[in-house]
């Protein structure tokens, strides 16, 4: 089973093409020139504030993704999914920071791609506020990171 490592945004914004990145095993600029030619851009507000762009992304990169669905607690979720964490009203329009989240043999765990935290493996669950999620099937096996 392959192991599933986080990738660091380089971007400000790029924390959608980071999640997508981890999830096939891409590094994130490789993500990065995937997302432009599919016509993304990193800076398009899009990208966290509407799934059109990363499941456009993770339709490219050959992984698919059900439907937006309200969190309802961590045991609720599917094996592998993108959370909506960090949501908030910008300019009135909701906007998210997207995460990994990942269940497997080892735990369930969340990789978040934000650069300035130390450790990109989360497991500190009561401090992250999921709004909902989006199951995501394809890309790599999933196991937990060593």
């Amino acid at each position: 089973m392959a192991v599933i490592e986080p990738v660091i945004q380089m971007d400000v914004t790029g924390c959608a093409i980071a999640s997508a990145a981890a999830l096939v095993g891409l590094s994130y600029s490789e993500a990065r020139d995937a997302a432009a030619s599919a016509g993304i851009r990193v800076d398009d507000p899009e990208l966290w504030c509407g799934t059109a762009p990363m499941r456009r992304l993770l339709r490219a990169l050959g992984v698919g993704a059900g439907r937006e669905t309200p969190f309802t607690g961590w045991e609720s979720l599917p094996d592998r999914a993108l959370l909506s964490v960090k949501w908030h009203l910008e300019r009135g329009r909701p906007c998210w920071h997207w995460v990994v989240f990942v269940r497997g043999p080892g735990g369930e765990f969340v990789l978040d791609s934000r650069r300035a935290l130390k450790r990109h493996v989360r497991t500190d669950f009561g401090r992250m506020k999921p709004k909902w999620f989006i199951e995501v099937r394809g890309g790599r096996l999933c196991a937990p990171c060593p």
